[in-house]
């Protein structure tokens, strides 16, 4: 098994898989750049029939749209982008707890990736840095964890021999 600085990102094909991405409108200025990128990515990678967006109010609806795009059947992969930027009061703590516990569950539950690209920045200038800026582009991110996993998923229910090691 590779350990430590293996990455796949070179050898990723996302030819043939279906994503729904499931993207929420609260912090646009961060969110839409987001979306732009993991679009960009994953069409970039072959998936250019086989993409559908949502767009939801906040992060807080992500989960509960991720479950249900997940249980259509229609997807290898669903990918929520949010951005959750800390302010004055608690309410940071409340929507980005409950946005990362709802993503894993609806993936647990349904057996589907969901692909947790949500931002949790103490403010705006984070947020922006990690759309394209110093500190990476985390919907393009988001994309490549997408398409492998997906991958690998398939691997193991046989429907694929893509992502096999020995």
């Amino acid at each position: 098994m590779p350990q430590g600085g293996f990455s796949a990102e070179h050898g990723l094909d996302a030819t043939g898989l279906r994503f729904a991405i499931a993207v929420a409108r609260f912090n646009a200025q961060v969110t839409g750049p987001l979306l732009e990128g993991c679009l960009g990515e994953l069409r970039a990678r072959g998936a250019d029939e086989g993409i559908d967006a949502f767009e939801v109010p906040g992060c807080f609806e992500l989960p509960l749209t991720a479950k249900v795009l997940a249980e259509s059947g229609r997807y290898d992969a669903v990918i929520c982008i949010g951005a959750v930027i800390r302010g004055d009061t608690p309410h940071f703590e409340y929507v980005s707890s409950a946005t990362a516990a709802g993503v894993q569950q609806a993936a647990l539950e349904t057996g589907v990736p969901v692909i947790f690209g949500v931002l949790t920045t103490d403010n705006e200038a984070q947020a922006l840095a990690r759309v394209g800026g110093a500190a990476g582009h985390k919907g393009r991110e988001a994309a490549l964890t997408a398409i492998e996993i997906a991958r690998t998923i398939r691997a193991l229910r046989g429907r694929t021999s893509a992502g096999a090691r020995t």
